[in-house]
């Protein structure tokens, strides 16, 4: 597991480095900031980010969205800063874990170990819902697609429907892309 640990200070992010090289982690690089931090995750090809930060801001946070939402990859994130509007902020912009009291180097290894669950499994639910979305959306365009059949050829639901399948299955198609072609045929003719 390759892992960037992010801390302003020097002295703890090299004990940090020290117990996940001994816990069998690959530490790829030390950072004493976030900045720039998403480029340096895709060009480091890291697999998890620790940052310890007393409070984040606005702009860490931001990064923490890019890496945790856009590049796919869990953030523990250690902090001081307890507030609840804090931790909410963090955890909207993609925080796996966000723990409070500060980076202990005994606590760093099952942090990771849940922050890597909690994402997986956040990631899994994030897969269901792009793909309900897509079979909801795909559903429409089917019974758009069926009622230009219905108005056009005037027949029943029924019939429009076995023609789609007909036509897709004629053509190795998927009923979705037959769909497709009826509706921008129909657009195209007016």
């Amino acid at each position: 597991m390759r892992v960037i640990v992010v801390d302003d200070e020097r002295d703890r992010a090299e004990m940090v480095r020290d117990a996940l090289e001994a816990d069998g982690f690959t530490v790829v690089a030390v950072f004493g900031s976030g900045a720039g931090l998403p480029a340096r995750v895709a060009e480091l090809a890291a697999d998890v980010i620790i940052v310890d930060i007393d409070s984040p801001d606005r702009d860490t946070l931001e990064d923490m969205r890019r890496v945790g939402i856009e590049q796919g990859r869990p953030v523990v994130m250690f902090a001081q800063d307890g507030k609840p509007e804090t931790i909410k902020a963090a955890v909207d912009a993609g925080v796996s874990a966000y723990v409070v009291d500060g980076l202990k180097p005994d606590r760093v290894r099952p942090v990771i170990d849940v922050a890597i669950a909690r994402f997986a499994q956040f990631q899994s639910l994030r897969g269901e819902l792009d793909k309900a979305r897509t079979t909801l959306a795909e559903r429409k365009q089917i019974e758009k697609a069926k009622g230009i059949l219905m108005k056009r050829r005037k027949v029943e639901e029924d019939e429009a429907y076995r023609l789609m399948r007909r036509m897709a299955m004629d053509q190795k198609q998927r009923l979705i892309d037959v769909a497709n072609r009826i509706i921008e045929a129909a657009e195209l003719l007016g």
